[in-house]
């Protein structure tokens, strides 16, 4: 059975050099979509993955859903620790804006960048001449649009590990740990990461869509910074552009990963990290997994 129209139209996205395997791809989830339930969906698609592939994938509605439970959440390697690349600046997020409801931080406070504290990768910060103005209000911005390195390592140096570890304890997360500044691989060498599930990825999520913490507003700006996230590669790469997600990814040569609330027309929660593959195809298999879910949810 070939693929239906929004499929194909979803194809003239990308080169015509990778027609052949993206055809096969698509091809792949259409057969699978045909199943009644979400796990047997995903399931079934899990299963045809290169032995190598790692998936850690945790999927389920916004809100209480009609259908039954069983038939449209789906968990594996859910509570698997997995190394988290940019996924922590959620808990980072969360902490700063609980700090900002505290009175412990101003937003506008404005922080004076010095060379000394811009690290590398991704972000525009480190562009930024020394002695720049910056706002902790942009710092928090950027650390979330721009997934910003610099921003989030002075966010770091502001609050501590131990808040954002604290606060990640007492919301439940327990496998969820900032151990390191970001870029520092002098840590990774010794064995020092950051670590997220997919499960807890989405408990946070749900929290921050059901305003339950910091404040209502302060989680109505939080969601707006994340419907602004710059990359688009993993989780809404398949999807409609119409269709707004809410979303952090996350990008290292040993994991890509991506958590986000997806506004279809019954809004889910998806985080998904892949592991043992190349980032390249790993965008690929979480965009297909956020395809299947996403033409579920729609239907």
């Amino acid at each position: 059975m070939l693929p239906d129209m929004p499929i194909l139209q979803e194809l003239s996205r990308y080169s015509l050099l990778r027609l052949p395997l993206l055809l096969s791809s698509f091809l792949l989830i259409t057969s699978v979509v045909s199943g009644q339930s979400l796990p047997s969906r995903l399931s079934t698609y899990l299963q045809k993955l290169p032995a190598t592939a790692r998936v850690s994938l945790a999927v389920e509605p916004l809100q209480p859903d009609s259908v039954a439970a069983g038939q449209s959440m789906f968990a594996h390697r859910a509570d698997v620790p997995v190394p988290s690349a940019s996924l922590i600046k959620l808990p980072i997020l969360v902490e700063a804006m609980e700090w900002v409801k505290a009175g412990r931080l101003d937003p506008d406070e404005i922080h004076i960048l010095v060379d000394s504290e811009k690290a590398g990768g991704t972000g525009v910060l480190a562009a930024y001449p020394s002695r720049s103005r910056v706002s902790y209000r942009d710092l928090i911005t950027l650390m979330i649009t721009h997934s910003d390195n610099t921003a989030t390592n002075v966010l770091i140096q502001e609050i501590g590990f131990e808040a954002v570890n604290q606060r990640m304890q007492a919301l439940g997360l327990t496998h969820t740990r900032l151990n390191r500044m970001m870029m520092d691989t002098a840590a990774v060498k010794r064995g020092l990461d950051n670590y997220v599930a997919a499960g807890e990825l989405n408990t946070l999520l749900k929290k921050l869509a059901g305003y339950e913490l910091a404040t209502p507003a302060l989680c109505r700006e939080m969601l707006e910074m994340l419907k602004r996230c710059d990359d688009q590669t993993t989780i809404p790469r398949l999807l409609p552009k119409t269709v707004a997600v809410a979303h952090k990814t996350g990008t290292l040569t040993y994991v890509r990963g991506d958590a986000g609330i997806v506004y279809a027309r019954r809004p889910f929660v998806l985080s998904v990290l892949v592991q043992g593959t190349n980032p390249t195809d790993a965008e690929s298999i979480i965009g297909e997994i956020a395809l299947i879910c996403y033409r579920f949810f729609e239907q």
